[in-house]
């Protein structure tokens, strides 16, 4: 699928853009089958959907449970679009991507031992063992725009940096949705049919939970920005913003527990307005809002001694820590 140019929210035909790119499908895959991964993320729901309408059972859509995902994701996921007619295989590759990640702390080796894990080994074995030669992926303009530009490697962005998935994977990525932005997959998403609890979610990054962790990637240090995704997400819900996250630095800080000194983990809390993601500014949440949530991490994760809030927008600093 070519590129093309962009497509702003007010120009898309919902209509007019669905039809295409389930055409398009079509004549890319013809007769053959398909393969997709589903996160449970906007993007990768939509294209699902699409693929789905395009191919129906000759799409393979998998979730594939990495290890490092929010609480529950993989089976939520499942359970979803189970319910809208879509069949999901739950793939375990916690193991895998956990032993790529182990020792890496650099924020560009982590994303790129999740790409090779991902595309090469999970994706890789899959074709393998299938007579699929295509991958249906939701990369979208502003994953390619921040991998051009530099600002940060996009797992899913290849062709733009002159790599070939054919030649170094094995298969063809097709990428319905590489002319918009998130505002124009959202409308893409009611249009298909899918439940506001999906199309309306809070964008969540293909690196999943690794994004959120400054430093090595363990069970343990992954549990811990886990649990307090889930206090964050709870008490952020219900405020209109673009996005919100906890992140888990690497740094031990000072504490008190019982009186007596601790050196213990700290959670950055951030919390965006935006409409595309291209700039961002930090949402002004109420002070008791933020005291909120200080209380209940320090209070429901162990380990975690300190609590901070992000104020610095987009640019210099991105939405996401790394």
């Amino acid at each position: 699928m070519n590129m093309g140019r962009e497509i702003t929210v007010a120009e898309l035909d919902t209509d007019r853009f669905i039809a295409t790119q389930v055409a398009e499908i079509q004549r890319a895959v013809g007769q053959g089958t398909a393969l997709n991964a589903l996160s449970g993320g906007v993007d990768s729901a939509v294209v699902t959907l699409l693929g789905h309408q395009a191919l129906g059972e000759r799409l393979r859509t998998v979730c594939i449970d990495n290890g490092l995902m929010r609480q529950g994701e993989p089976e939520r996921v499942v359970e979803l679009f189970g319910g809208l007619g879509v069949p999901v295989e739950l793939v375990d590759a916690r193991q895998e991507f956990l032993q790529a990640l182990a020792g890496i702390t650099d924020p560009e080796a982590k994303r790129e031992a999740i790409t090779q894990t991902f595309y090469r080994d999970v994706f890789g074995r899959m074709v393998r063992q299938s007579d699929a030669r295509h991958l249906l992926q939701g990369t979208i303009l502003t994953d390619i725009d921040e991998t051009v530009a530099g600002v940060k490697r996009q797992h899913n962005v290849f062709a733009q940096l002159g790599i070939d998935p054919q030649a170094v994977f094995g298969y063809s990525i097709l990428e319905p949705l590489i002319q918009l932005r998130k505002d124009g997959v959202r409308k893409v998403g009611a249009a298909l049919g899918l439940p506001g609890e999906i199309f309306q979610r809070v964008p969540f990054p293909g690196p999943a939970l690794a994004a959120r962790v400054i430093g090595e990637v363990t069970p343990e240090r992954l549990g811990t920005v886990r649990q307090a995704t889930v206090i964050v997400e709870r008490l952020l819900q219900d405020t209109g913003a673009f996005q919100y996250m906890a992140i888990l630095h690497e740094d031990r800080v000072t504490g008190m527990c019982d009186g007596r000194r601790a050196f213990g983990q700290q959670i950055e809390v951030r919390c965006w307005d935006s409409v595309d993601a291209r700039s961002a500014t930090p949402t002004r949440l109420p002070f008791e809002t933020l005291e909120e949530l200080g209380r209940q991490i320090v209070r429901a994760v162990p380990g975690v001694v300190s609590v901070t809030y992000n104020i610095t927008t987009k640019p210099p600093s991105t939405i996401e820590a790394i």
